[in-house]
């Protein structure tokens, strides 16, 4: 155990960490990220922590600059010393950790699942003692690393886990976003100037120790360095030299410059090897003709230890170790370490420092990175596959591989979401002598980038451009184009450049040839999207119920349904075919959650949050939720899911869903999304709908049926109608009916009658709106739209009221509230409420539940333990470690009253919470 470091100050942070520490050996889990700028103490106050924990086990992690791109180095650091414990874990987490230390092969392991693997292992970890995990320089995390680190911490609770990060700001990291942090300032100006003092016995001059403490601003580092390398200069009140990180580099480069050209040299050496491996250090070093004794001089200026491990004194000295060596002495020290690697287990590590030791393009050595960027999948994915694919085009002496290759690294790195890589790998390739192909496919995956990393405006034009060119070069793939195009208008909706709208989309895609050969799943998807623009629902229902029978029924290929899957889906719902629409979404999650597809799954599971909203399955929803939210994480994904703004307009929420609808919508606009528009604008007309607010239901119903999006439009027209009417905008209602039925004509789809049956029953008087409104009542009561039944039952029961045939307004209205309130949709609940009050019906208002109320993850959690399923099963479905299942469990039972699963169904039952 290291001896805790004395520190001046840091009273506050002393006390928060000493706090975690506590928590810890009381059988909790903390996290904590320490936030401040290069030489504040971050380090020094993890080494604190080290001293502090007696009596728990310590794991350290070091994120190094030149492993960024080396996909789960850094996690492999964290969990080489535990995986002993690894064969305590359920097999499918076990093997994703053996395939990704490369301990065994096969597919790369679905993230969520090497997540939950890593958790486990860290509770097991803990199990007989508190585990103490300290990562430092967590900035310099490869970007895998850092997801599945995120993903961990935002699921430790009863673990006995400390989780302690380290990051140097400014440092825009995405996997540590929102995990609470603790900023780690300068010193106060009397513990600076203590410090100083300190290091420099001897009268110090008031005016020059006051200019150090204010142009350093309490950095602890800098005070130090300044004091150690200018010691005479600062006692005789002379000028203080520049400070800063980068001054505190060049200060480090200039000490390494100092040393020894054989030091120096074994310093480059360290610094050019990741891993911090001694044993691979001193093998690579006897390449060179270095041995043990040429360490002593960085040794003794306190620059390096090299025990076990390397440990440069501060992340600033690796990058001033590795800067101070020139061109050619970088390219021997890589040599030196690939001679050293084993040419079978470490093929991939030894490969790139082949090519960080090459002098000029070389076609055998970029055909081996090409060769192993295929084989990069069972460890690191697509990242690792973009690295090495990236070095490789740059090694590359044909023109024709170059540009090939250029364009698989730019296509790896959409697929890894580094958006910045690929498209300056795309600004390369163009500028190379590419052929026609080649340039169209630069502008489709430039396309398919902007559509990701910017703007929803730009996408449709980029794609539109990108198909045109394609046509003539290959048909097939200009068509999967336009599908591209056609999903990017959709999104961007009324905010799409002028040209690229999803009518000018259409337009273009029912112009374009067929592909050679037999018409596909895909063809028919692309011309019956195209003809619902173009020509109107009727038109296109024969092409559309084609294509969804054919991805339904048919052999489509996975990776078309994961590109595809959302239109599909869009296509059923274009046909109201609510029973496809829902199996359309359930195949596309299926295959995405097989695959590890996780940008995919998360705009899946948006979808079927929806689709149970439509059936009134509040408790699914949210229970999606929380998986959509885990996904989200898991990719960095930032866009708010429409079904939260679904769900909480339901439930008549207004001062939780309005800011969080204002700030969609915002974030919608930036990003140039007009369907994000749409979406809030949607749940704002649901909301004021279910609060009888209806001047403002219809202004926000108006806005979603404007313009034409499809089965999206039309959705919104019923709300309209509703809204429009009870508003005393007849004209308006007049309007949204006809363009309803327009889209409706000639459908056999009970949703598609049942609604226009309301809307028609909601302009109608006496015994026409009677038998309108029993029709709708009738055909929806053969689907499973549970909600949309619900509201028909509520205007059908107001309407009944002010006929005064109160009796049969109170059994429509009755029916109305106990669906409302079953499905927990308060705000229409509270609505047909008011209206049975009216009738003289006497009803209890809905009431919040007791404080002692089950959080959605505890009831869950209790449903899923009630079923008879392990701690081990649930931790698995709900990427939680069994000890945090369990640790919810004992809240469960507490706020329950029972102190047993057996008597779970029987409390759950009495709580109204069984599906």
């Amino acid at each position: 155990m290291a001896a805790a470091p004395v520190l001046r100050g840091r009273r506050y942070e002393r006390d928060r960490l000493d706090q975690a520490l506590r928590h810890v050996r009381g059988g909790e889990s903390v996290v904590l990220v320490l936030r401040g700028e290069a030489g504040a103490g971050k380090s020094t106050l993890l080494r604190y922590v080290e001293g502090q924990a007696t009596r728990c086990r310590i794991a350290r992690l070091t994120g190094v600059e030149s492993e960024l791109e080396l996909p789960f180095a850094a996690l492999h650091q964290l969990c080489a010393p535990m995986l002993a414990s690894a064969d305590a874990l359920p097999a499918p987490q076990r093997h994703a950790l053996n395939v990704t230390f490369g301990h065994a092969l096969g597919a790369a392991p679905d993230k969520l699942v090497l997540g939950l693997a890593v958790l486990s292992l860290l509770s097991e970890a803990a199990a007989e003692q508190p585990l103490v995990c300290l990562v430092d320089d967590a900035q310099w995390l490869d970007v895998a690393t850092g997801q599945v680190l995120g993903f961990v911490a935002r699921r430790l609770l009863g673990e006995s886990v400390l989780l302690l990060f380290a990051v140097r700001e400014p440092h825009p990291d995405t996997a540590l976003t929102g995990l609470p942090s603790l900023a780690v300032d300068g010193l106060d100006d009397s513990d600076a100037r203590a410090l100083v003092t300190a290091a420099n016995p001897g009268r110090l001059d008031t005016r020059v120790l006051d200019r150090i403490v204010s142009e350093t601003r309490g950095n602890s580092l800098a005070l130090l360095e300044l004091s150690r390398s200018g010691r005479a200069e600062l006692l005789g009140g002379f000028a203080l030299p520049a400070t800063g990180a980068d001054a505190l580099r060049d200060r480090y480069e200039r000490r390494v410059r100092a040393l020894p050209e054989p030091t120096r040299r074994l310093l480059l050496l360290a610094a050019a090897d990741p891993t911090g491996d001694a044993t691979l250090l001193w093998r690579a070093a006897q390449g060179l003709g270095l041995g043990p004794h040429v360490a002593a001089p960085a040794e003794e200026a306190q620059l390096v230890e090299i025990g076990r491990s390397v440990r440069f004194r501060h992340p600033l000295m690796r990058s001033a170790a590795y800067a101070a060596g020139d061109d050619e002495e970088r390219r021997a020290v890589h040599r030196a370490l690939a001679d050293a690697l084993d040419s079978e287990s470490d093929r991939q590590r030894r490969v790139w420092h082949l090519a960080a030791a090459a002098d000029g393009p070389d076609d055998r050595l970029a055909a081996e990175l090409a060769d192993a960027a295929r084989g990069a999948e069972s460890r690191g994915g697509v990242a690792a596959g973009a690295a090495l694919l990236r070095r490789s085009a740059e090694l590359t002496i044909d023109p024709g591989l170059q540009i090939e290759r250029t364009l698989a690294a730019a296509q790896a790195g959409l697929d890894a979401g580094d958006f910045a890589s690929a498209l300056a790998l795309l600004a390369r390739a163009a500028a190379l002598p590419v052929d026609d192909l080649q340039g169209a496919r630069i502008e489709l995956i430039r396309g398919l980038t902007d559509r990701a990393a910017r703007s929803g405006r730009e996408a449709p034009a980029a794609l539109l451009r990108a198909a045109r060119r394609l046509q003539p070069l290959d048909r097939r793939l200009a068509r999967h184009t336009f599908l591209d195009a056609w999903g990017a208008a959709l999104v961007a909706g009324r905010l799409a450049h002028p040209g690229s709208d999803l009518a000018a989309v259409s337009a273009a895609a029912r112009e374009a040839p067929p592909a050679p050969g037999p018409a596909t799943a895909a063809d028919h998807l692309l011309d019956g999207l195209a003809a619902l623009i173009t020509g109107g629902t009727t038109a296109a229902r024969p092409t559309l119920g084609e294509a969804v029978t054919e991805f339904l029924d048919g052999e489509v290929p996975a990776d078309l349904w994961l590109h595809c899957g959302v239109l599909v889906a869009n296509a059923a719902l274009s046909l109201w075919d609510y029973d496809r629409w829902e199996a359309a979404n359930a195949r596309h999650v299926e295959l995405a959650r097989a695959g590890g597809a996780l940008a995919p799954l998360a705009n899946a599971l948006n979808v079927r949050r929806v689709i149970a909203l439509w059936r009134g399955d509040m408790e699914y929803a949210r229970e999606l939720g929380m998986e959509e939210s885990t996904v989200k994480e898991a990719t960095g994904t930032r866009r708010a899911s429409y079904g939260d703004l679904f769900l909480l307009a339901y439930q008549g929420h207004a001062e939780q869903a309005l800011p969080l609808i204002t700030e969609a919508a915002a974030e919608a606009t930036a990003r140039g999304e007009g369907l994000g528009l749409y979406f809030t604008d949607r749940a704002t007309a649901l909301l004021h709908l279910g609060l009888g607010h209806y001047t403002e239901a219809a202004a926000a119903a108006g806005r979603a049926a404007t313009g034409d999006l499809g089965p999206f439009t039309a959705q919104a027209l019923p709300d309209l109608v509703e809204a429009a009417v009870r508003g005393g905008a007849t004209a308006t209602a007049e309007t949204a009916l006809v363009r309803l039925g327009a889209c409706t004509a000639d459908s056999d789809q009970e949703w598609a009658g049942g609604l226009r049956a309301r809307s028609r029953a909601l302009l109608s008087d006496g015994e026409q709106a009677d038998r309108f409104y029993a029709e709708a009542v009738d055909r929806l009561g053969r689907t499973r739209l549970r909600f949309e039944l619900a509201r028909t039952r509520l205007v059908y029961g107001e309407w009944l009221r002010r006929q005064r045939r109160r009796t049969d307004a109170r059994r429509q209205l009755k029916q109305a509230f106990e669906e409302f309130a079953g499905m927990g949709a308060d705000g229409f609940a509270e609505r047909a409420r008011h209206e049975l009050l009216a009738t003289g019906e006497k009803v209890r208002k809905r009431t919040a539940d007791t404080v002692d109320e089950l959080t959605p993850q505890e009831e869950h959690i209790a449903r899923l333990a009630k079923d008879g399923r392990t701690n081990a099963e649930i931790g698995a479905e709900l990427y939680l470690s069994a000890r945090t299942v369990e640790w919810h469990l004992r809240k469960v039972f507490a706020k329950l009253g029972i102190t047993s699963r057996r008597e779970l169904r029987d409390a759950l039952a009495d709580k109204g919470s069984s599906r």
